[in-house]
């Protein structure tokens, strides 16, 4: 017998390759699409900041306005998540629940309560895969049981595996008969997509990422176009200062599932072959969708992903407890420019260059302020557009070397490496105005600037502008040494992610080097003993 069925949408929030949905539609007489906007639960498992929230928010205005021309609605329903599924299942007669599967723990806390009330109330739980490549479950058990703990045994796993499966048909007049009709015009009102001042934020919102499907598919057909843009694409070669970004761009999309992995990995697979020569992983742009596959796999079966403590395969670090620190590190108060010409972007843009989360992740915690790399996930978890709960922590244990990441004595120097791809500073003069006056010379460290350059630039060094927090190259060398003590100390839990495979930011590190003239290598060596980069 043909069900009613409430489809409930978490991230996946599109038509095209939504395979739950679809099958939803196969099996119903009647098909209700929800979105449960429970604040509470929102807030407090993704630690959403108001950027995400006008983002998530159009992605649910284009999504409705997409159902809508299907003659149905998105039912956005506000309130705790289990009383209005409950009131609603009860109004609507309904016989199954389906949604996607998701891997993070608040999500999977949602489903055992889901599963407890359908037993309850009668109604079936039906899920599938839509927001990875493949079913992350079947990578754990291809390995004894226990996630791959390094990219390189990941991509073995994955050669038995094959290619993910193709996407399945978008949902389209054709096949969305079942979907319910559109609501009586009262009804309609109060189950509408709300305005940011209805959730008390601003409605003024400027950003590059306007959210929902219909962009990000815009998106991802304009970079498509360019065919040897896409084929040659190596992430190291990006540039993390250019005003523009120079990579793709399109991860606000996937982290909320706008767009689909799947349909992104296949159709750049037909670019691929047409090819002579591309990009292969790590570095490709399928390369950079299997890192995010391998960090969705170690984090869902790993306790305690996104904490140090009670995590099995991040090192425990006695991290400095520096409330004022921190604080000048989120609001770009470090006295290192390029630091905090990137976390100024971060606060106005929502979105930062690869290497430049690098360069900010490194100086908070094994490279200048020694602080832990949690907090630095908390801050980018509130900030970034893209914010997503595994990749984010996956990254930070990796740029803290708490895990993943072996190459500690690698340290991003928050002079020279933004140095290298953009000597007169334009990024800097861009995000931190204060100091556009200031020669190229000195834009990176103002505070040699002799006084009188100084006043000429209208921008004071410790008045208008502050000191840098600390002497880079005394806490770096401190650090370094911290590292090197907790790593021989705990060198079996080092070992369990240790991989040999080169990874893109050694390679950006590789690139940067062998670019400088010999001459500045034997300065850089003598000055700074090799380690800083």
């Amino acid at each position: 017998m043909p069900h009613r069925t409430i489809h409930l949408f978490r991230k996946g929030l599109r038509l095209h390759d939504n395979p739950t949905l679809l099958a939803a539609l196969k099996s119903s007489e009647i098909v209700y699409p929800v979105y449960l906007l429970d604040r509470n639960f929102l807030t407090s498992a993704t630690r959403m900041g108001t950027k995400r929230w006008h983002f998530l928010l159009q992605t649910l205005e284009d999504l409705q306005t997409n159902l809508k021309k299907l003659n149905s609605c998105l039912w956005i329903i506000q309130g705790e998540y289990e009383a209005v599924l409950r009131e609603h299942v009860q109004k609507w007669n309904i016989t199954q629940v389906t949604f996607d599967d998701e891997i993070e723990p608040y999500y999977k806390e949602m489903e055992k309560t889901i599963q407890v009330m359908g037993k309850e109330m009668g109604f079936e739980v039906f899920s599938l895969v839509g927001h990875t490549l493949y079913d992350v479950r079947r990578i754990v058990e291809l390995n004894g049981g226990t996630p791959p703990l390094t990219y390189k045994r990941f991509l073995q796993i994955l050669t038995v595996l094959g290619d993910p499966e193709m996407p399945v048909q978008d949902i389209t007049a054709e096949n969305s008969q079942k979907l319910s009709p559109l609501p009586e015009v009262g009804l309609a009102e109060s189950y509408r997509v709300p305005l940011p001042e209805d959730l008390g934020f601003s409605k003024e919102y400027k950003s590059s990422w306007r959210g929902g499907e219909t962009n990000g598919l815009q998106r991802l057909e304009e970079h498509l176009k360019n065919q040897g843009w896409v084929a040659k694409f190596a992430k190291p070669r990006t540039i993390p200062n250019s005003l523009l970004p120079s990579t793709t761009g399109l991860s606000p999309y996937f982290s909320l599932g706008c767009l689909s992995v799947r349909m992104f990995f296949h159709r750049l697979s037909k670019i691929y072959a047409q090819s002579k020569n591309h990009s292969l992983p790590p570095v490709s742009l399928q390369g950079q969708l299997l890192w995010r596959e391998f960090f969705y796999t170690v984090a869902s079966a790993t306790p305690n992903f996104t904490k140090m403590v009670g995590n099995p395969i991040c090192l425990q670090i006695d991290w400095y407890q520096d409330a004022e620190k921190l604080h000048k590190w989120k609001t770009a108060q470090t006295g290192f420019p390029w630091i905090d010409a990137i976390m100024t972007q971060l606060h106005q843009e929502g979105w930062i260059h690869h290497l430049a989360r690098h360069a900010v992740a490194c100086f908070l915690t094994r490279g200048d302020l020694w602080i832990s790399w949690e907090e630095g996930m908390q801050v980018f978890e509130e900030l970034l557009l893209d914010a997503d709960y595994s990749v984010n922590a996956g990254n930070w244990m990796w740029l803290s070397a708490s895990a993943f990441f072996h190459q500690y004595s690698r340290i991003f120097c928050p002079v020279r490496f933004g140095k290298r791809t953009d000597p007169e500073g334009q990024y800097i003069r861009k995000y931190l105005p204060v100091l556009k006056n200031f020669p190229s010379q000195y834009i990176y460290e103002p505070w040699v600037a002799p006084e009188e350059t100084q006043r000429e630039a209208g921008c004071i060094i410790g008045k208008d502008y502050p000191f840098p927090i600390v002497n880079h190259k005394e806490v770096s060398d401190h650090n370094l040494q911290l590292m090197k003590q907790v790593r021989e100390e705990q060198y079996k839990t080092a070992q369990l992610t240790r991989d040999d495979v080169d990874d893109p930011m050694e390679m950006q590190l590789k690139r940067g080097r062998s670019e400088e003239t010999s001459q500045k290598k034997k300065l850089a060596r003598s000055s700074e003993q090799g380690q800083t980069d």
